[in-house]
């Protein structure tokens, strides 16, 4: 099950945010301060982490910098009233930040934000499964050659094939 952390000092924010995604099929894990928030990254792997802007403890920009070391796959969005030119650019350069929200919100904007970061965290996560499957595979495939090579080394010829004109294997020196 795909899981969203939600972080913001508004208890009544939480709800709200909540509610908006009680529809959706994801879990939930709202914490009204960051050093819960930093724990609940501890237990759980999230798609997903919307963090306030502005908290009393620590702004939402260097929460999701902690997050991104300790989960880099989860995709970062910040929800805030302050939308100026700065914060965003600070949220986005230190945070890798993908989406930006503003309070208040539209709820279509929130869901399809967030369905949009739930995509890209999955379509990462595939890519990294592909390319170590890929790895592993070329691992396996060079250690065939290298026993190609060894048995060729011992045995001269043995990894020689003659074949037919229909390409069936000659066995023997008979053609």
């Amino acid at each position: 099950m795909i899981k969203i952390q939600l972080v913001d000092d508004e208890p009544n924010i939480l709800n709200a945010l909540r509610r908006l995604l009680r529809a959706q099929d994801w879990e939930i894990h709202a914490f009204d301060n960051v050093e819960s928030a930093l724990g609940g990254l501890l237990e759980h792997e999230f798609a997903v982490i919307i963090s306030d802007y502005q908290m009393p403890t620590a702004d939402g920009v260097t929460y999701l910098q902690f997050a991104k070391q300790r989960q880099p796959d989860a995709i970062r969005l910040v929800l805030s009233a302050y939308g100026d030119r700065n914060s965003m650019i600070k949220a986005i350069n230190q945070a890798e930040v993908y989406r930006y929200l503003s309070k208040p919100w539209d709820d279509y904007e929130v869901i399809a934000a967030i369905q949009s970061a739930i995509d890209l965290y999955q379509l990462t996560r595939e890519n990294r499964r592909l390319r170590e499957e890929n790895n592993s595979q070329k691992a396996q495939i060079k250690a065939r050659e290298e026993e190609l090579l060894r048995l060729e080394h011992e045995h001269p010829g043995i990894t020689r094939v003659q074949r037919d004109a229909d390409g069936s294997v000659l066995i023997g020196n008979d053609r």
